[in-house]
């Protein structure tokens, strides 16, 4: 089915395959493209984003994963319009009845009462702060971050609060948020990392069709180590046969634009990423895709995914000891990791409970 499936333009995923794992049928898009459809003679009508406002009763997630450098995080939105096909974040959507495919990326979730649920968490006698990592599910900065504000309303509650954050985006638009951040840098209460897979802009908008472009992203990095925050590349994924060949231009790009470090992660494929990612190579890069999958396969014990600690996030094997040995050399060279990142906790305070009578 996946071979001749055409790009869709503007999306990432070029199927909505839904998850077997939960009985789910197997549907394409729907909504007003399929409305549509049927109406006219040409391509389909652009596939619309959708956003529904959720109310969580709590706002933070914690983890015990050894590999994570964080145990608590929190994510203002469920699903990312970045459209990156290789989202391992992709198949959370099928808990939600919907495709980790084209429904992740256009049916969006926001959680406008972040800041309002952080905030009361805060200040429960007996809160220890930790580092609160924004960003590990889904890009706290993807396009609905314009309007909604969210990211920007966990923010000043952090800095109001003296609270560690750390984040992790594709996009520039952290920018908007300098004022903060630089506040922010100046107790050592923040770190960023921007994710930069490729410099080739024509790659990216296949890869991650809906992301800010590579030179926007060096861009932030630049413009953040100049305000004083400190900043990190995230050379991630990392796609043989498709991206590996950048692994040192990326890495000197990082140094060059002010990043103080830079780590990487070959591409994982859990559940449904993997015939996403599939279909993805069958339309894009028919003459190689076999390939790709047989050096991933290699990296991961003859598997499309290894989900074991430690091992998922570096791969195994001697494409695996190839990357990590280039990408060593790459840092040397540039003179990156030179220091480790360490925010700090000591300046924590609860923060005011929002109301009134807290000014009086």
């Amino acid at each position: 089915m996946s071979a001749h499936l055409p790009p869709i333009k503007g999306r990432g995923a070029p199927l909505n395959r839904e998850s077997a794992r939960f009985n789910l049928p197997v549907r394409e898009a729907d909504g007003d493209w399929l409305d549509q459809r049927a109406a006219i003679d040409d391509s389909p009508a652009p596939l619309r984003t959708t956003v529904t406002i959720e109310h969580p009763r709590s706002i933070i997630s914690r983890n015990s994963s050894p590999d994570l450098p964080f145990d608590q995080s929190i994510n203002a939105y469920r699903g990312c319009e970045h459209g990156c096909i290789y989202c391992y974040a992709r198949p959370t959507h099928a808990w939600l009845d919907l495709s980790p495919g084209l429904d992740f990326e256009s049916r969006l979730f926001a959680k406008p009462d972040a800041a309002k649920l952080l905030r009361a968490t805060l200040r429960k006698p007996g809160y220890v702060p930790k580092v609160i990592a924004l960003g590990t599910n889904t890009d706290p900065y993807q396009p609905i971050e314009a309007d909604y504000r969210i990211t920007r309303s966990i923010l000043e509650v952090c800095l109001e609060a003296r609270h560690p954050v750390s984040i992790t985006t594709k996009s520039d638009r952290v920018l908007s948020d300098i004022d903060l951040l630089a506040e922010m840098a100046r107790y050592d209460l923040v770190a960023i990392a921007l994710s930069v897979t490729t410099l080739d802009s024509a790659m990216a908008r296949t890869l991650e069709p809906r992301a800010a472009t590579p030179r926007k992203r060096l861009a932030a990095i630049r413009a953040l180590s100049k305000a004083g925050v400190p900043t990190h590349i995230n050379v991630s994924p990392v796609i043989p046969a498709i991206t590996d060949h950048e692994i040192e231009a990326l890495v000197a790009a990082g140094a060059e634009a002010g990043a103080l470090s830079a780590s990487y992660i070959p591409v994982r494929l859990p559940h449904e990423v993997a015939p996403l990612f599939r279909a993805w190579l069958d339309a894009h890069f028919p003459d190689r895709a076999s390939k790709v999958m047989a050096i991933i396969q290699q990296m991961r014990d003859g598997r499309d995914n290894d989900p074991d600690f430690g091992s998922r996030m570096r791969g195994k094997g001697p494409w695996a000891d190839l990357i990590r040995t280039r990408f060593r050399l790459a840092v040397k060279r540039a003179g990156l990791n030179q220091h480790k990142w360490v925010l700090d906790t000591s300046h924590f305070r609860a923060p005011a409970d929002g109301t009134q009578g807290e000014l009086f």
